[in-house]
């Protein structure tokens, strides 16, 4: 009597699902390694820029990454490995480096690190909320002076909803454990 077998066949042998499940290895794309510069020692932020970046390499190879992405690393990675720019040139290419990387892990795979939106909401807090309250303030009492208070009430509300997002990013761990300072 024959049967039906839904399952792997591996040299020969049929193999069930909990062995496969027990034998699977995912494919792990390699991110390449940012080289050591020693010619950077000398200037505080290149060296801070730096090793931040190394650092967020570091924590985005502990996340499951698309191909794309890899990619996008390893071609910005290569061209740092390779750049003969120094000092404040080096520091813009990193730090724009980085930031393509970060916009890509974002907008694929909503991966954020420590912080991403409370500074991001800050920022469209003080000026989507502060400065249109601060107006309407400013005109109800007569007084365009006073439109500095819609300012810090903005950039609150926009916080509030920064560190709310950023919160749930954390619990369904979206976020990566580094905050960005560079």
């Amino acid at each position: 009597m024959l049967g039906v077998f839904n399952g792997l066949v591996v040299n020969g042998y049929p193999q069930d699902n909990q062995t496969i499940v027990a034998n699977f290895k995912p494919i792990l794309m390699n991110i390449i390694r940012l080289k050591e510069r020693q010619d950077i020692s000398g200037d505080i932020k290149l060296n801070g820029t730096y090793s931040q970046f190394r650092e967020f390499l570091s924590e985005l190879e502990k996340k499951q990454l698309s191909q794309n992405i890899v990619d996008t690393i390893n071609a910005g990675v290569t061209m740092l490995n390779t750049s003969l720019l120094s000092n404040d040139a080096f520091r813009k290419q990193v730090k724009q480096t980085q930031t393509t990387i970060l916009k890509q892990v974002e907008k694929e795979l909503k991966i954020v690190p420590k912080n991403y939106y409370r500074n991001l909401w800050m920022l469209l807090g003080f000026t989507a909320f502060g400065l249109p309250i601060g107006t309407v303030f400013g005109l109800s009492m007569g007084n365009m002076g006073l439109m500095s208070i819609g300012l810090p009430i903005g950039l609150a509300i926009g916080a509030a909803v920064g560190s709310s997002m950023d919160k749930k990013a954390l619990e369904e761990g979206r976020q990566l454990n580094l905050e960005l300072k560079y």
